[in-house]
């Protein structure tokens, strides 16, 4: 539970190698000291290498494993994370990749690859922590979305259907929860530079993730249900989603 200032004390972090994830528990931890941090992630020494930081930071870190690409061990995996301890302030759904374009609609394993970790994924995260926050009575979820969703393009179209429909799924399930007191808040950045788009150019309006978790703290402090980052993301989509596809084909995204 936030302690008497508000300050988020509890997190657990789906996805808990991701460097926006990070940036976002590094800006609750200069809120509060001694933040707890639950990270969900495969073992990797990635992993080890984020929880060490975060240690020698001041948190107070515990590690659990998560496979997503199995549907069945994930469920027993995240169940555990959710299953007994002190009261979660906010459940940080990370998990994600980007993988190859062209292997994700051409390649059978590639694309269930995508759709296990991107979409099913987030969907049972989001249905394990609603419950779990709908017995505290209080909290939040915070999915890290992407304007790639928001209108699926040709250049990453398998990428962007499944941010499509955990957006869509956590849209739905923050109506959902409304009533029970918990809050969620779908995040949809654009293009961040980070270790997932090392290699690729940077496009206008390309943001690092620090960025980004200013995004999820203001959001979260203002109730919204959806945060874009940078805010002109907003209008840029707006734009794109009502141009009519012949003119939309040429546009070179």
């Amino acid at each position: 539970m936030k302690d008497a200032m508000q300050n988020v004390q509890r997190v657990v972090v789906i996805g808990g190698t991701s460097a926006i994830a990070l940036a976002t528990v590094r800006e609750w931890m200069s809120q509060r000291p001694g933040l707890q941090v639950v990270l969900a992630a495969r073992p990797t020494p990635a992993r080890a290498d984020v929880a060490n930081e975060l240690r020698g930071e001041g948190a107070v870190v515990s590690e659990h494993d998560l496979e997503l690409t199995d549907p069945t061990l994930a469920r027993a995996q995240i169940e555990t994370v959710f299953a007994g301890g002190p009261d979660i302030d906010v459940v940080l759904v990370a998990a994600g990749v980007l993988g190859d374009q062209e292997a994700a609609w051409t390649d059978v394993d590639a694309a269930l690859r995508m759709t296990d970790i991107n979409y099913r994924g987030a969907v049972l995260v989001g249905v394990l922590a609603g419950r779990r926050l709908r017995e505290q009575g209080h909290g939040a979820m915070v999915l890290l979305s992407s304007v790639a969703g928001e209108r699926v393009r040709r250049s990453n179209f398998a990428y962007g259907a499944s941010k499509a429909g955990a957006d869509g799924f956590y849209l739905g399930l923050g109506e959902a929860l409304r009533g029970d007191g918990v809050h969620v808040l779908v995040v949809r950045p654009g293009f961040v530079r980070s270790p997932m788009t090392e290699g690729l150019p940077s496009p206008p309006l390309s943001q690092d993730p620090s960025q980004v978790a200013r995004a999820v703290i203001d959001g979260l402090a203002h109730g919204r249900r959806i945060a874009w980052s940078p805010p002109a993301m907003r209008w840029v989509m707006a734009g794109l989603r009502h141009l009519p596809y012949p003119l939309f084909r040429r546009l070179p995204v």
